[in-house]
């Protein structure tokens, strides 16, 4: 019994010559990969409360396993009380074994420990083929303990793909086993 154990020997096993034999593609470069997962989450709203802060930073390096960078804001915008510099965001992108330890995780750990968890909708592949992917409760992830969580946060998740467009990226994650719902046929 040939088991796959992690997301990137399901690549190399199953994604690489299913896409191959799927679309015709002789050139072994021309298969689309996904290049990067950037993960970040606005803190604009409680930049006064430091400690929150603190603990969003804190909560997303734990779960990415990276450190992570403060984004600042570009323009001022006086109906939101930001000045330009100030900052607005928390941000980090993950490449190589970072990139495919945090997807093996999200696929296999975290989204199916989502609330009423019925699969991803095909809307969050954009015409590109990238996955965004909205995760509204930080503690779905395994590394974070409920009972020490003080305030919960969301936060954005894009898994950056070479693909040239949106079938190429469905294909790709389909078999890498992202949990895309079937659309309901009437």
């Amino acid at each position: 019994m040939n088991q796959v154990t992690s997301t990137k020997e399901a690549y190399i096993q199953k994604a690489v010559p299913g896409i191959r034999e799927a679309l015709g593609i002789q050139n072994p470069m021309a298969i689309p990969r996904i290049e990067k997962i950037v993960v970040n989450t606005g803190i604009g709203k409680i930049l006064k409360d430091s400690k929150q802060v603190e603990e969003i930073v804190s909560s997303l390096q734990m779960i990415v396993g990276q450190k992570v960078v403060m984004t600042k804001a570009r323009k001022a915008i006086a109906g939101f009380k930001i000045r330009e510099g100030l900052e607005v965001g928390v941000s980090v992108t993950l490449h190589g074994k970072r990139m495919w330890d945090f997807l093996d995780r999200l696929l296999n750990a975290s989204i199916p420990r989502a609330r009423d968890f019925q699969g991803l909708s095909e809307a969050v592949i954009d015409q590109y083929g990238n996955v965004n992917i909205g995760i509204k409760d930080h503690t779905i992830f395994p590394e974070i303990v409920p009972e020490k969580v003080q305030h919960i946060f969301g936060f954005q998740v894009n898994i950056v793909t070479t693909a040239r467009n949106r079938e190429e990226g469905i294909l790709l994650f389909r078999f890498l086993g992202l949990p895309i719902a079937q659309k309901e046929t009437e």
